[in-house]
């Protein structure tokens, strides 16, 4: 059975732990939040999400 999760999903759920677990501070999560928004709207953006891809394609299907 194969499970589809989001990836903006896994990564908020990942900041909500962090953040919960006081790991992370209010501030460094907000900034990491910004630096991706931003992030998203460069030409980086392609480059990042097809890296993405490719390492989400090379993971066996269980």
């Amino acid at each position: 059975m194969a499970l589809n999760i989001s990836l903006v999903v896994l990564f908020g759920l990942v900041l909500f732990f962090l953040l919960r677990s006081r790991s992370l501070s209010f501030g460094a999560a907000l900034a990491a939040a910004g630096f991706g928004f931003f992030l998203a709207s460069t030409g980086a953006a392609d480059p990042i999400n097809h890296l993405t891809t490719a390492l989400i394609s090379a993971i066996p299907n269980l």
